[in-house]
């Protein structure tokens, strides 16, 4: 088996996420991830997709990640790694699937709109 490598993105993060054969070592940003994640919360999120496939320490995975915040990252670093799982074996789509991990979310942060102070707030209205 090569490098599979896929693309996984949440809000304004983007992941680039290489799959190999290996001992299980997460790499993001040249750096260990529990590094760049040291929330433990986090940290389950990067380890749920192979929790669910039942292949725990059978993949390496080196991520390029950039843009957004540590949740946001660790959310689209999810979703890179589930998609270059199912790349390698397309019976893990339904485990993944029915835990929502092969759904990108679409929730972005709404635009601020001209005339008001922030997307949705307004200015206090004074009738006289």
């Amino acid at each position: 088996m090569e490098v599979i490598n896929s693309l996984g993105r949440r809000k304004t993060s983007v992941a680039r996420v290489y799959l190999k054969k290996g001992s299980g070592n997460i790499t993001v940003n040249k750096k260990d991830y529990k590094e760049v994640f040291p929330i433990a919360l986090l940290q389950n999120k990067l380890h749920r997709p192979f929790e669910l496939t039942e292949t725990v320490n059978e993949y390496d995975v080196v991520v390029n990640v950039l843009g957004g915040g540590i949740n946001g990252q660790a959310e689209a670093i999810r979703l890179g790694i589930a998609r270059a799982l199912v790349e390698v074996n397309p019976e893990y789509k339904a485990a993944l699937k029915g835990e929502g991990l092969m759904t990108r979310d679409p929730r972005m942060v709404e635009r601020k709109k001209p005339g008001q102070p922030k997307a949705r707030k307004k200015f206090q209205f004074s009738k006289r």
